[in-house]
């Protein structure tokens, strides 16, 4: 748990912008996140949340005043790239992350709930399963979705999982499971603002990777 809980995200203000910097701070300890699934299957999927955010942060380094929201970059981007946007930039990028993290909120969210197999109740493919149907599956090509579905059987023990993302550390699953409800309070909160974002300036694509 201390995997997430030393890197918190930010209450999100009235209007809900998400700012740049310290979201982009938030999420580049997450990528390691992945590797507590245990299964090599998710590396890509590590690997593309890893070269999103670098590529939201290049173009966030380019111009930390302009692009203090992740909004303005947005904005920017559509005023700059015209008919090519939003497939540009990071305003892709983003979208993308978003999935990701949306994979990440879903998954530990159907864990505090307690949603499991009953007879299998330390093992987290259901949980694991409903994240990606949730976040990621519409995105992916047949091949991809078979990756998927093996890398869900390969998923880890509950117990396992749980101290994986207490960097080995032995805990009560209970305490765990308290920290990952303080953890999600402000984490969906903003995904959900990206989301709603996203939305609001008719930037979401559905086409598949």
């Amino acid at each position: 748990m201390a995997l997430l809980m030393e890197h918190q995200f930010k209450p999100l203000p009235a209007d809900k912008q998400v700012e740049t910097r310290p979201f982009l701070e938030a999420v580049s300890h997450l990528p390691p996140f992945f590797d507590c699934l245990g299964s090599t299957v998710f590396a890509p999927v590590k690997a593309d949340i890893a070269g999103n955010i670098t590529k939201i942060k290049v173009v966030y380094d380019s111009n930390p005043g302009r692009f203090k929201t992740l909004q303005q970059i947005l904005e920017a981007e559509k005023e700059m790239h015209g008919a090519e946007w939003p497939k540009v930039g990071a305003t892709l990028a983003l979208m993308w992350l978003k999935r990701g993290l949306r994979f990440i909120q879903v998954l530990l969210q159907s864990l505090v709930e307690g949603e499991r197999d009953e007879n299998n109740p330390n093992l987290i493919r259901v949980n694991v399963t409903k994240a990606y149907e949730i976040a990621l599956k519409k995105y992916h090509g047949w091949l991809v979705q078979k990756l998927f579905k093996a890398a869900l059987y390969a998923a880890p023990y509950k117990s396992d999982f749980l101290k994986a993302l207490s960097k080995g550390r032995e805990v009560k699953e209970e305490d765990c499971l308290d920290k990952v409800r303080q953890f999600l309070v402000n984490y969906t909160a903003t995904i959900d603002a990206i989301y709603e974002m996203y939305t609001k300036m008719n930037a979401e694509l559905d086409y598949k990777a």
